[in-house]
């Protein structure tokens, strides 16, 4: 079955970087792009980045551009996510998401905490 195991969340001063990293199983990883989702407290769970099958030409949601860069390696069936010049407004859980045969597949998340 398909499996996602999120890790690398974590408390972090404003300015601070994390590395999260979403080890997938279950599925041929190579072949499905990847999506990386927060919620915050209180709020609805939205799309931060994604990442086609061949890593080429991520997006991102706006409030993320220019610091934070999602990546993958098909080797290791990982994809990760690399957040610098952290902002309180980036705490949440963070999640990665496949979608295969009409069907989203979550991991459990891993919490981001950005606070002083």
């Amino acid at each position: 079955q398909v499996q996602l195991v999120e890790s690398g969340g974590g408390l972090v001063q404003p300015g601070g970087s994390l590395r999260l990293s979403c080890v997938a199983s279950g599925f041929t990883f190579s072949s499905k792009p990847m999506s990386w989702y927060r919620q915050a407290p209180g709020k609805e769970r939205e799309l931060v980045a994604r990442i086609s099958e061949d890593g080429a030409g991520p997006t991102y949601t706006d409030s993320v551009k220019g610091r934070f860069t999602v990546s993958r390696d098909n080797a290791k069936n990982t994809v990760y996510l690399q957040m610098n010049t952290l902002k309180p407004e980036d705490t949440g859980v963070y999640y990665c998401k496949v979608r295969r045969f009409a069907t989203d597949y979550w991991g459990k998340g891993t919490l981001v905490t950005v606070s002083s």
